[in-house]
């Protein structure tokens, strides 16, 4: 009886155990590799004030326009502080990253979680006082249908995430479980659960109410510290801090979002945004054009010191700025008709007479981090270039990728020698000073298109250097819709584009170059690449299970990357360039550290009378 008893009971267990799995841990926070920087009861993150005052008001500018307050959908182009891209201050993540670590996550909306060991689930459990900004709790409802609605119907890199959630559950009232899908390999993406916790929450009373693909939301309801205040479309938004806001003494925010008002207005000509600053029509501007730094920032205010400038040098990626060839396009299809249209390319010419010689040649997706190629490929990275050595250049094994160099005097010779033999190699000749293909007869001909006339001197210049070559490149300036619409759908011949990067790349270099997104309208595979080494790379860089593995994939990925001849890349600096008017303050800048954005700034008014 007793063994019947006992073996019942084990039975009855086992069977519990297989409907009920152990729960893990609860954690404050989750890194993509290795354990969180800061402890569960940590302060503030390193870099912010924790004192900073709170009042007055902040301006700022923006080039472009805006035509959307949904983020969330293809079409349309929203404002900074609702921006998928910018500062958050409507709309919040479960999860909020930290600046000065590669991919770390501490609890916002969610209080907690508690992920798998094998990262095939997390759970999620929420703060009972989050509140959505018309008072309404924030619930496990609210988390359910954002994941829902911004998978069905959400921008295409959004989508191409959360379609790989096997189900989501509501465990109760305040918590929430995410079940991923495995990958071909019977394996989990160990990144899923940090995508989800980036996850922006929306409001399901209000959304489910409306029409979730409209362009306008009216109101705009978020749990975020701001509320909208006033906008005018295109011109002007401004936000007001929310006195009720529910998180405003978590550690995550602690000095963090201090003005009463932040209000953006929005500039098309670049020129006449920084006339409009210099006027003290707004407060605070990075500088992003060194030429202008140097010559333009000696005006009355900035030598009375009423205008501040700051150089600080940092150690973060500097992304990759490019020409990038839209390789759908008959004529950048072939490898050496790009790598021909590389060598055109007279960066060194441009520093000196352009730039003031304060710019360094880009050369990798990584630059400026240990993510960028090296040399050329060695023991890990090597073993796994190897598996691949049929599909790939041969050069990639035995030389160092750098870009072609020239003497600055404008004449490039030795580039363009070596750009029309590979042009002739690839059936291209030239005939009556222009360069036409030698089956079809048609000209070499094709089009620049941007959306900043900033970039036109270096179009312009890089013309030139084309038209040696027989090659003629229309540019055109389109207006930053017009723009957007067209990379959109692909509808280029080549543009500039920029690459941002973090210290801990992942899922994103799927949307920027796998094969499937570069049939996929509204993807980032603006190139067109299809390549099945770099989908390859790219699924096993998101795989890696440790930072070391990591940096080895990136480098891999990289070193393929631009081999491949899928961009012409431009120019950096590893300093920020920062103006601002006195009345505002900001912390000591870490050195090397990245800047904390305009939420950590502060009033000097605000602060002298909490001194008072």
């Amino acid at each position: 009886m007793l063994k019947k008893v006992f073996f019942g009971f084990v039975a009855s267990l086992i069977i519990t155990l297989a409907f009920h799995p152990a729960q893990a841990e609860k954690k404050h926070g989750l890194a993509m590799h290795g354990e969180p920087k800061y402890p569960k009861d940590f302060n503030c993150f390193d870099g912010v004030n924790p004192n900073a005052p709170k009042g007055g008001n902040l301006k700022l500018a923006v080039i472009g326009t805006f035509d959307s307050t949904n983020p969330y959908i293809n079409k349309g182009t929203p404002p900074a502080g609702i921006s998928l891209y910018s500062e958050k201050l409507i709309f919040e993540p479960l999860m909020k990253r930290s600046p000065d670590e590669p991919l770390t996550q501490y609890g916002l909306i969610a209080e907690s979680i508690e992920v798998a060991p094998d990262r095939s689930w997390i759970i999620f459990h929420l703060r009972p006082e989050a509140k959505w900004s018309d008072g309404t709790p924030l619930t496990a409802d609210d988390v359910i249908f954002s994941h829902a609605i911004q998978r069905d119907k959400g921008r295409f890199n959004l989508r191409s995430l959360y379609q790989r959630v096997e189900k989501s559950e509501k465990l109760s009232t305040h918590s929430v479980k995410f079940t991923f899908k495995k990958d071909a390999d019977g394996t989990y993406d160990a990144e899923l659960p940090i995508v989800i916790g980036m996850m922006n929450i929306l409001p399901k009373h209000i959304i489910e109410k409306g029409d979730f693909e409209k362009n306008l939301w009216d109101p705009v309801i978020g749990s975020g510290p701001y509320r909208v205040k006033e906008m005018s479309l295109g011109k002007y938004i401004i936000y007001e801090r929310r006195p009720d806001y529910w998180g405003k003494d978590l550690t995550v925010n602690k000095g963090l979002f201090n003005f009463d008002t932040i209000r953006y207005d929005f500039y098309l000509d670049s020129r006449v945004a920084f006339e409009a600053f210099k006027a003290g029509n707004y407060d605070f501007r990075a500088e992003s054009d060194y030429p202008l730094w140097v010559t333009g920032y000696d005006f009355k205010a900035v030598k009375e010191g009423k205008v501040k400038k700051l150089e600080l040098e940092h150690k973060q990626p500097v992304g990759m700025k490019a020409f990038v060839f839209n390789t759908r396009k008959p004529y950048f299809a072939d490898r050496t008709v790009r790598k021909a249209l590389f060598y055109a390319f007279d960066f060194e010419w441009l520093n000196k007479n352009l730039l003031h010689n304060a710019y360094t040649r880009t050369r990798s997706f990584f630059d400026n981090t240990e993510l960028a190629n090296t040399a050329t490929p060695k023991d890990q990275e090597l073993k796994i270039l190897n598996e691949f050595k049929d599909k790939l250049p041969s050069e990639l094994f035995v030389q160092e990728f750098n870009c072609p160099q020239t003497d600055a005097s404008g004449k490039n010779r030795e580039n363009l020698k070596i750009a029309r033999e590979l042009l002739k190699n690839a059936g291209w000749v030239f005939k009556n000073n222009k360069l036409v293909n030698a089956a079809t007869g048609k000209p070499f001909v094709f089009e620049i298109l941007l959306y900043s006339k900033d970039d036109t001197k270096t179009a312009q210049a890089y013309a030139r250097n084309l038209k040696l070559l027989g090659i003629t490149a229309n540019i055109r300036v389109v207006d930053p819709a017009q723009f957007e619409n067209r990379r959109l759908n692909f509808d280029f011949d080549m543009i500039i584009h920029f690459w941002g990067h973090s210290l801990s790349p992942g899922n994103e270099q799927k949307l920027y170059w796998n094969s499937v997104a570069a049939d996929t309208p509204a993807s980032r595979n603006y190139a067109g690449a299809k390549d099945p080494v770099i989908d390859e790379l790219a699924k096993r860089l998101v795989e890696a299970k440790t930072r070391e593995d990591l940096v080895t994939y990136a480098q891999a990925l990289d070193r393929v990357l631009v081999w491949g001849y899928y961009v012409v890349p431009l120019f950096h600096q590893n300093k920020y360039y920062i103006a601002y008017w006195d009345k505002i303050n900001h912390p000591k800048h870490i050195p090397g550290a990245p800047l904390m954005g305009i939420s950590c700034l502060w009033s000097k008014d605000a602060e002298e009378k909490k001194q008072k």
